[in-house]
C-alpha cells in the first residue's frame, strides 16, 4: 500500500510537471495553426491554392504522358533493331525470351529515341513504324492554314466592330460571332463532312474533298470567335485620350487606328492568336472528319492543301479505342500527346516572348 501511494504520487508530481511544461507549447501550437488556417482561406491564400492547383494538375498531366509515352521512346532508341526484335518475338510467341524486350525497354538511349520518333517518316502501327513526323506535318499544315485564313479575318472584323460599327449593329453583331464559338465541334465537322468535302472536290476537281483545306476552313471559323472576341476587347480598352491626341496632330481615323490603336493593343490581339492556336492545335472532331486521315507528309507545293493528312488529334482519336492496354501502338498514341504538349508549350512561350518585345516597344494596354 506504502508503495502504491508512493508511485501514485510520483505520478501526480510527473503529470502536472509535464502539464506545466507543455501546455505553453500546446498554445503556441494552436495560435500557430490558427494563424496558418487564416492565411489559407485568406482571399490571397485561397488564390494561390488554385494558381497551385493549376500547376500541380499540369505537372501531373505531363508526368502521366511520360510514364506512359516512355516505353515507346526508350525503343525507338534501338530504331529498327528493337522494332524488329519486338515484331519477331511477338510473332514467334517466344515467351521464354521476353527478357529480351525488356532489356530493350530498359537500355533504349531516350534522347536518340526521341529524335527517331518525332523524325520519323513512316506511321504505320501494323507494321511497327512509329515516326510521327507525318502527323505533327499534318497538323501544322492544318493549323498554319487556319491561322492564315482567321488571323487576317479575326483582327480586321475586331476594328471594324471596335471603331466603324455602329453601336447597335454591334451589339447584335458580336454575340452572334461568340455564339459559334459554342457549336459543338462535331457540328462543325458533320457540316463540314456534308457541304464543304463535295464542294472542294467538284471545284478542285479531286477524287476526295476531304483534305487539309478542309479542315483548315472548318479550324479557321472555330477559332474566329476568340480572335474576333478578344481583339475587340482590347482595341475597345485602349484610352480615348490616346486617339485624341492623335487626332489632335491632324491624323486620319485609319492613321490613328494602325499607328496608336492596335500597337497599344498588340498585348490582347496576341493573347486572342494564342488562344486560338490552343484551340486550334486541341481540336479533335472536326479535323478527324474533314481532313481523309491519311498519315503522309504533304508535298511542299501548290498540292500542299490538297492533300489528305491525319493530325495529331485525330491520330489519338482514331486509334486509341482499337489499341490494346501495354502495347507500343499503345505508348506511341501517348508519346504522340506528349510531343503535343511540348508543341503546345513551345507555341506559347514564343508568343510570350514576342509578346512581351511588343509591349516593351509599343507600351501595349493589357
Amino acid at each position: 500500500m506504502i508503495l502504491g501511494k508512493r508511485l501514485q504520487g510520483i505520478l501526480k508530481n510527473f503529470v502536472s510537471s509535464f502539464m506545466k511544461f507543455a501546455t505553453p507549447r500546446i498554445d503556441i501550437l494552436q495560435l500557430k495553426v490558427v494563424e496558418l488556417l487564416k492565411r489559407v482561406f485568406s482571399p490571397e491564400g485561397l488564390t494561390g491554392l488554385c494558381a497551385l492547383s493549376s500547376f500541380i494538375i499540369t505537372m501531373l498531366i505531363l508526368f502521366f504522358l511520360v510514364q506512359q509515352g516512355l516505353p515507346i521512346i526508350r525503343e525507338m532508341g534501338y530504331w529498327q533493331i528493337g522494332l524488329y526484335i519486338t515484331l519477331l518475338l511477338n510473332e514467334m510467341g517466344l515467351s521464354d525470351y521476353l527478357w529480351l524486350h525488356a532489356l530493350i525497354q530498359a537500355n533504349g538511349n531516350i534522347v536518340i529515341g526521341f529524335v527517331n520518333f518525332v523524325s520519323g517518316s513512316t506511321w504505320d502501327p501494323s507494321s511497327y513504324e512509329f515516326g510521327i513526323l507525318p502527323l505533327i506535318a499534318g497538323t501544322v499544315t492544318v493549323v498554319g492554314g487556319a491561322l492564315l485564313i482567321a488571323v487576317p479575318i479575326g483582327i480586321l472584323s475586331a476594328i471594324h466592330l471596335s471603331e466603324y460599327c455602329p453601336p447597335r449593329i454591334r451589339n447584335v453583331v458580336k454575340p452572334v460571332i461568340e455564339l459559334l464559338a459554342g457549336i459543338p465541334s462535331v457540328v462543325y465537322g458533320f457540316v463540314g463532312l456534308a457541304v464543304l468535302v463535295p464542294y472542294i472536290a467538284n471545284i478542285f476537281n479531286l477524287r476526295s474533298g476531304q483534305t487539309a483545306l478542309a479542315g483548315a476552313i472548318i479550324l479557321s471559323i472555330m477559332i474566329l470567335p476568340t480572335i474576333v472576341s478578344i481583339s475587340e476587347d482590347a482595341i475597345s480598352s485602349v484610352p480615348q485620350s490616346y486617339k485624341e491626341a492623335s487626332f489632335a496632330l491632324g491624323a486620319t481615323h485609319f492613321q490613328t487606328v494602325r499607328k496608336v490603336l492596335l500597337p497599344a493593343a498588340i498585348s490582347g490581339i496576341t493573347a486572342s492568336i494564342i488562344l486560338a492556336v490552343g484551340r486550334a492545335l486541341g481540336e479533335t472532331m472536326a479535323v478527324l472528319m474533314v481532313c481523309g486521315g491519311v498519315a503522309n507528309i504533304p508535298p511542299l507545293s501548290l498540292e500542299l492543301f490538297f492533300t489528305s493528312v491525319k493530325p495529331m488529334t485525330a491520330a489519338i482519336a482514331a486509334e486509341m479505342g482499337e489499341t490494346a492496354v501495354g502495347t507500343l501502338h499503345y505508348s506511341a498514341l501517348f508519346g504522340v500527346g506528349l510531343v503535343l504538349f511540348i508543341i503546345t508549350y513551345i507555341v506559347n512561350f514564343v508568343a510570350d516572348t514576342i509578346n512581351t518585345r511588343f509591349k516593351k516597344k509599343f507600351g501595349g494596354v493589357r
